[in-house]
């Protein structure tokens, strides 16, 4: 998979703009990069598209900023000049895809059936749209045409929003999906970049699903891990369930029996998808520490802890 379709699949969330004018470009770039969705799929439906393309691709250079809707070779041309770093168009047109693959332009054309798929590999193709997600058939389409092409996968656009999101990206075969609801029309002609901000924000915070799944309270010895655990388990309701290292509390309280990770203790925060979780904090300065990955046996990371305590707690996050 070539890097553009990897950011893809780290980002997660394709915004899909269509711009009416070039004065909306920066305000509308800093907004999806304020909300931590820095990456633009700007459509070529209007005659703004081109210019729009080239400002942001200027002004905000750590954005992946590519076209949508590209119809023609022309267009192609256009947009790649204009700055665009990948392509996506409605459906598959043989010719422009041959065009971005001789160019080593990426291209995501539009499929929703089997046959647009076959054509797409033999065309070299990796990844697909899909298109119109909802109104082709949805998740389940998706499913059921994915099962013959094992090394196909999927990027649905169309009808996705904040409800039907994570439904669509715990498929594995999905690498990202492209959207607008948080980028609608009416938001940009009112200019109010600062709810684009607080949408976009809302959108990478529901793809996350962040959750609280247990504090780890550090001890210096298992004696005083034992009566300390009582106290809480009086306090909850709850059973404790002894381990060799420390004692569960219910699921929310880690008593440790010996000084562990933290000043005070650690926190552990679940996510839907810990490599996109990673991603997006580490663009918000957050550094996370190699030596404490922990990996399933496909080689994905299911535990990450950061390297920096936050009030006197280590901070780690577990796949969902």
């Amino acid at each position: 998979m070539n890097k553009v379709l990897e950011e893809f699949s780290r980002i997660g969330i394709i915004p899909v703009i269509a711009l009416d004018s070039a004065e909306d470009a920066v305000p509308l770039a800093k907004a999806l990069c304020d909300g931590g969705l820095p990456c633009a799929e700007v459509t070529f439906r209007t005659a703004a598209a081109e210019e729009s393309i080239r400002i942001m691709a200027e002004q905000f250079p750590e954005m992946l900023v590519g076209a949508g809707t590209v119809l023609t070779t022309e267009q192609v041309d256009r947009a790649v000049n204009a700055g665009a770093k990948f392509i996506v168009s409605p459906g598959l047109n043989p010719k422009v895809v041959k065009y971005c693959v001789e160019k080593d332009i990426p291209i995501t054309p539009g499929c929703s059936n089997p046959s647009d798929v076959e054509v797409a590999i033999e065309l070299g193709l990796e990844v697909v749209k899909f298109f119109p997600a909802e109104a082709a058939g949805g998740l389940n389409m998706i499913k059921s045409m994915a099962a013959p092409y094992t090394k196909m996968r999927f990027m649905p656009t169309g009808g996705i929003n904040a409800k039907n999101l994570t439904s669509y990206l715990d498929f594995k075969k999905i690498i990202a999906c492209g959207g607008s609801w948080m980028v609608n029309k009416d938001m940009i002609e009112a200019k109010d970049w600062d709810g684009i901000t607080a949408l976009t924000k809302e959108a990478v915070a529901t793809m996350l699903g962040f959750k609280l799944l247990h504090v780890g309270i550090n001890n210096e010895e298992a004696g005083t891990a034992a009566s300390e655990s009582a106290k809480f388990a009086d306090l909850l309701g709850q059973p404790v369930k002894d381990g060799n290292s420390s004692a569960f509390i219910g699921t929310m309280i880690e008593m440790m029996k010996t000084p562990g990770r933290g000043t005070h203790g650690h926190i552990c925060f679940q996510t839907n998808y810990l490599d996109r979780a990673m991603y997006h904090l580490g663009k918000r300065g957050y550094v996370f520490d190699e030596s404490s990955f922990k990996y399933n046996d496909k080689g994905e990371i299911i535990v990450a802890y950061m390297k920096d305590e936050i009030a006197g707690f280590a901070v780690h996050f577990n796949q969902k």
